[in-house]
């Protein structure tokens, strides 16, 4: 059977595209149908944490080529890397692997392998494993997403012996730590076999993390337990654990609402009902990163290719009536690529503030009058709440401007099948897969990707640039060379207006604090639970 990984694969099983994890943020949200009713009174049982997640579950499972927030959420539950994040802080700590490397500039790191460490099978784990999960995400035939966060660092993995293995850098690459969680090792005595790899996608889990699956019904739900052979360093705090996949968003809250209520956590709360959830006495936080609303422009099509019309669609949009009315408040207007609040944050050499007689200036400069826009976007609610603020922004500096949101997948098949298209509004969000503004970047600006493919910029001049800068940047130890040489690239990034954030938003996750502790909002999609208690 092919290895080969088709687009088609990508849409159905992953909910991503090219280098980027489109529907893995807020995207994946467009699947998803009733919960189940197997815990109905759950919520006195101690033992058992019933949680609802706002995306569909039924993406997929396999952690090479996943981008599905639900997916990716469990997996961080059910499979472990050499070295895991934690969720909040996203500092590396050792998981199969015995120690962090001592030498963050090094060429290679030795790791060990945890002493007992077994699979959900018995099975123990071996070096022939990781050897087995790394071929897979490095192989060129294969080109699993994975493979976009660790092929332009990462040149071979060694086995040493049964226990360890040598990873080898093509030069010497600093946040390679906390990249390795991206690599879930399973395991090779079952993911070898033929068809392994479509029962992976479908929801076969086999790994060693505290906890394995019990039952996955897709659009329904999928439950966990506690796995008893489990010797690492964040076991499991329940016995039992069974998320809920509700994409409807009432249907969501009137989970977790109510003295009966059935859940005690659910991520992707509406911002409209926040105020309702907190006076019920349920926590509800957001989560400030990279999530995000952006701009993606067909450059093939006059007048797109002109940067100056970008820019001045960019300008032209009341980003903060946009965030006052669609996002309540929870969100920023966009001031770099990066997210303020991130590390390497500064603000770009070109800033979108909300500017509509510059707008005006630069399509008249760019020769463009009568400009008649359809803007295409996905169907994600808090999407289509902003879509009026830019339709009305735009008609106000003379630009005629159609909407035209969709399901995600059906808009992704017009892209796929490169359709002729002006405009695209749609969410990402990579800090799922990690913080490091190289990993952002990568997540949608990669030669070849589809990204830039469906943005038909790929091969172009400068393209050719960006890359180049990015190589730079990533080959540079020293970290305030490094730190400018990003900074410099973000600006390239900003003023080229290709695919760029309008907004950055909050991801809002409620619980119970009288029944759950331990408990904080990422900012990203999904939910971490293995620091959670029953209470």
């Amino acid at each position: 059977m092919s290895s080969e990984f088709s687009r088609r694969d990508f849409l159905r099983y992953s909910g991503a595209t090219g280098a980027a994890a489109f529907i893995a943020a807020t995207l994946s949200a467009c699947s998803g149908g009733p919960a189940s009713t197997g815990s109905v009174g759950a919520g006195s049982n101690k033992d058992l944490i019933t949680a609802v997640i706002g995306y569909g579950n039924d993406q997929s499972w396999d952690p090479t080529q996943t981008a599905s927030a639900f997916a990716m959420a469990g997996i961080n539950h059910v499979y472990e890397g050499l070295l895991d994040t934690d969720p909040i802080s996203r500092e590396p700590y050792p998981a199969l692997a015995t120690a962090l490397p001592s030498d963050l500039n090094a060429t290679s790191w030795t790791f060990t392998l945890r002493d007992g460490a077994k699979w959900h099978d018995g099975q123990p784990v071996t070096a022939d494993d990781v050897m087995f999960t790394f071929e897979r995400i490095l192989d060129p035939e294969a080109n699993v997403l994975a493979g976009n966060f660790f092929k332009s660092w990462l040149k071979e993995v060694k086995k040493v012996d049964e226990k360890n293995v040598e990873l080898v850098f093509k030069f010497p690459f600093p946040d390679a730590a906390p990249r390795l969680t991206i690599a879930k090792i399973m395991p090779k005595h079952v993911f070898s076999q033929a068809g392994a790899w479509d029962q992976a996608k479908g929801g076969k889990v086999v790994g060693s993390g505290p906890y394995k699956m019990k039952a996955h019904n897709p659009k329904s739900n999928t439950s966990f337990e506690a796995f008893d052979g489990y010797n690492g360093p964040r076991p499991a705090t329940v016995k039992q654990m069974n998320w809920l996949t509700i994409v409807d968003a009432a249907a969501r809250v009137a989970k977790i609402s109510g003295g009966s209520a059935e859940a005690q956590i659910a991520d992707n709360i509406p911002y409209a009902n926040v105020d309702q959830l907190k006076q019920q006495g349920l926590t509800v936080e957001g989560g400030k990163g990279m999530n995000h609303m952006f701009l993606m422009f067909n450059t093939a099509a006059k007048p797109f290719d002109d940067v100056r019309v970008r820019q001045a669609l960019h300008y032209a949009i009341d980003k903060q009536k946009m965030i006052d009315v669609a996002l309540k408040g929870h969100g920023t207007a966009s001031s770099s690529f990066l997210n303020e609040g991130h590390p390497d944050h500064k603000r770009a050499s070109v800033v979108y503030d909300y500017d509509p007689e510059k707008a005006k200036a630069l399509l008249k400069e760019a020769g463009v009058g009568d400009l008649t826009v359809n803007l295409m976007a996905v169907n994600v609610s808090w999407i289509a709440d902003c879509l009026p603020t830019i339709a009305a922004s735009w008609e106000a500096v003379g630009i005629k401007t159609t909407l035209e949101p969709q399901d995600t997948a059906a808009l992704f098949a017009k892209m796929d099948q490169f359709q002729d298209y002006q405009v695209v509004a749609a969410a990402s969000n990579p800090n799922q897969f990690g913080m490091d503004a190289d990993l952002i970047l990568h997540y949608n600006y990669v030669p070849g990707g589809l990204w830039m493919k469906y943005s038909h910029w790929d091969g172009t001049k400068d393209a050719g640039k960006l890359f180049a800068m990015m190589d730079e940047a990533g080959k540079e130890t020293d970290k305030a060379q490094r730190t400018e040489l990003i900074h410099k690239y973000l600006d390239f990034v900003a003023g080229q207006a290709i695919l760029y954030p309008v907004v950055h938003n909050e991801l809002m996750t409620a619980w119970d604090p009288k029944k759950l502790s331990g408990i904080h909002a990422q900012p990203y999609p999904g939910i971490n639970l293995l620091q959670a208690k029953r209470t």
